[in-house]
């Protein structure tokens, strides 16, 4: 399967999480809280490659992926790269700058369940969200037992690694994710052209 393809499968995969993750948002009411960047800002969120092969097609369709590829080697911070604090002395509000092309991990966190070692489904949110939206953090564990549609994570991590085995089954730190799918996406153009897609710079 060429990275075009992947790419549009992955894409529709992250479509079809969005809106699996609004109809939730909306039953149960929980939110993240604007500009709260606290999850972002952690030194120990892992993903895989192939969840951030978007990300780095796209840069490679705008001339960026060399460029994206030596900031990430040099940098040593295990902060996610793309999180963009608010200010230098407050971490702990911001942004995603690649909000559109954010990982699985990213989209699930939150709004997704998983099992736990009695295979109970659980949600997997912040501290923030069950603290300060307690009544609907119980809403939604209410859900939950009832069988109510929520993501899963190991539902989703499957369909994914359906797409790429091999770049879908590892789990790096996020970074080291980032810098494997961009080093993917220019070691596969070395020597094809450069691809034919709509809005391509």
């Amino acid at each position: 399967m060429s990275i075009v393809r992947k790419v549009k499968a992955i894409e529709q995969l992250f479509s079809r999480l969005d809106k699996e993750i609004g109809e939730f948002q909306r039953n149960s009411g929980l939110h993240c809280l604007s500009g709260c960047g606290k999850c972002c800002n952690k030194a120990d969120i892992e993903a895989s490659p192939l969840e951030f092969l978007p990300l780095a097609f796209h840069w490679f369709l705008t001339h960026e992926a060399e460029s994206k590829l030596d900031l990430l080697q040099q940098n040593n911070s295990p902060i996610c790269h793309v999180f963009s604090p608010l200010a230098a002395d407050n971490v702990t509000q911001g942004s995603c700058s690649q909000y559109s092309y954010r990982g699985l991990i990213c989209r699930l966190f939150g709004y997704g369940a998983g099992r736990d070692k009695l295979g109970e489904l659980r949600l997997v949110t912040c501290k923030l969200i069950k603290e300060n939206q307690a009544a609907n953090y119980t809403l939604a564990m209410e859900q939950l037992k009832k069988g109510e549609p929520v993501p899963i994570f190991s539902d989703y991590y499957q369909n994914l690694m359906q797409i790429d085995f091999h770049l879908g089954n590892q789990i790096l730190p996020i970074n080291e994710a980032i810098i494997e799918a961009l080093e993917f996406v220019l070691s596969y153009y070395a020597y094809r052209p450069f691809p034919k897609v709509s809005g391509a710079a």
